[in-house]
């Protein structure tokens, strides 16, 4: 075949290619994006699915009898460790029981704590269901709004309770949650003077101050330096737990915003100040928790 017919073919070739993929773009306007390999509830994310999908660590998942007949679904995350583990019950933010979440159960099983995260909207989605499925971020966040704050307290004492028999627990529990879940840390403080400590990630504190009486454990702030929705009623919450005695140790990071922790995740730009924030308070967290006695 001479040059210019070999030429010639090749440009039908591509012409044709071209035709191909554009009508494949107008039939699905998908095509060629990335393809998202996790549930719709991953929260904008990358990783956590496959950090779980990935991790040596055992993982499994628990139906934890609660008040009333309800069960709370619950995800367990073990550490490698040779001897029982300080145990953490991490309650999730406002969108539920997510990968993210998750992940960061993991995350603190590879630390070397026991982590245990129930879902707190257990039962309450269609049909019954749990987290997955709302179907949506937007349903879950209505759907946590709507619990009522006696079944939530009511599970996390069902959660507790199991999370201190494991046998792979040292019987030492904290809690710790994040923004909707960091609320529900602080609030647990009040009711159950048993628990070790409370990590209270960006969110808010108890209304009734009397409640604050009740408090046993230390508490420990992790809060966004431009989150002032919530960070502005530390200076008066501190103030409140000083004059009764209460240990509250809050810090804001500088520059950082709400779901500082989760956001930092997304980048791995170390000046980013959620990044910052993230490293930061991961750092402590573990630091707070090798502490526990």
């Amino acid at each position: 075949m001479r040059p210019s017919r070999i030429a010639l073919t090749l440009v039908y070739w591509l012409i044709a290619t071209s035709t191909y993929a554009q009508k494949a773009r107008e039939m699905d306007p998908d095509a060629g994006k990335p393809v998202r390999v996790s549930s719709p509830l991953l929260i904008k994310t990358p990783g956590p699915l496959e950090r779980l999908q990935t991790s040596p660590r055992h993982h499994e998942w628990a139906d934890i009898d609660s008040a009333g007949g309800r069960k709370v679904h619950t995800f367990v995350a073990f550490p490698q460790v040779e001897k029982p583990a300080t145990t953490i019950v991490v309650i999730h933010e406002n969108r539920g029981l997510t990968d993210w979440v998750r992940g960061v159960a993991d995350q603190l099983a590879e630390a070397g704590f026991l982590a245990v995260a129930p879902d707190l909207l257990s039962g309450t989605a269609p049909g019954g269901g749990n987290t997955p499925e709302f179907g949506s971020e937007d349903k879950a966040i209505e759907g946590i709004y709507k619990l009522p704050q006696s079944q939530a307290t009511a599970d996390l004492d069902a959660v507790f309770n199991y999370a201190k028999e494991l046998p792979a627990s040292n019987k030492v529990v904290a809690v710790g949650g994040f923004c909707w879940g960091g609320g529900q840390t602080f609030n647990y403080a009040t009711h159950n003077p048993l628990i070790a400590a409370a990590f209270v990630f960006y969110g808010p504190a108890p209304k009734d101050e009397k409640n604050y009486e009740n408090i046993k454990a230390p508490v420990y702030g992790f809060y966004g330096g431009k989150d002032f929705r919530i960070t502005g009623e530390v200076p008066a919450v501190e103030k409140r737990m000083k004059q009764l005695g209460k240990m509250y140790e809050p810090i804001a990071y500088e520059g950082a915003g709400h779901a500082f922790m989760r956001l930092g995740e997304a980048t791995n730009d170390a000046k980013d100040p959620n990044r910052k924030a993230h490293d930061q308070a991961w750092e402590r967290l573990k630091k707070l928790l090798n502490e526990l006695k």
